[in-house]
């Protein structure tokens, strides 16, 4: 996926109008995850949705939301360290580097996260197609 401009060392202010897009619905999740709004959430994700964790383990949409509401994965704060975006049409890839404060699974910990997520553009809006985390 190429971008116009690679935004690697971009500042915020130099993105795109569409780059700007896709970090507003990625940030917009990460928001309600932490206030546990499921119905926030499902409006911006696919229907089809997947998390895959650090695990490898791929999660259902809606098995994730049952432990969001459930707190069995309770997101308490993140803090950005690094964002990539590309975008190409209507699709995008957004790539979020964020020190996260979460209880997964009764472990809590700050942890290293970095979220790889495919968005289309559908009707004008943004959707997340799936969400991949790694530690980094």
């Amino acid at each position: 996926m190429a971008s116009a401009q690679n935004n690697t060392d971009k500042m915020e202010n130099d993105f795109s109008k569409a780059e700007r897009e896709v970090l507003e619905v990625a940030r917009e999740l990460t928001r309600l995850m932490i206030a546990r709004d499921i119905e926030g959430m499902n409006a911006i994700v696919d229907k089809d949705f997947t998390l895959t964790h650090i695990t490898g383990y791929v999660q259902p949409k809606k098995e994730w939301f049952k432990e969001v509401e459930t707190e069995s994965m309770k997101y308490y704060a993140a803090k950005v360290v690094k964002n990539v975006i590309e975008v190409e049409g209507n699709k995008a890839q957004f790539i979020g580097q964020n020190i996260l404060d979460a209880r997964i699974w009764g472990t809590r910990n700050h942890w290293r996260l970095q979220q790889t997520m495919q968005l289309e553009k559908r009707n004008g809006t943004w959707i997340i197609l799936n969400s991949v985390a790694k530690t980094f």
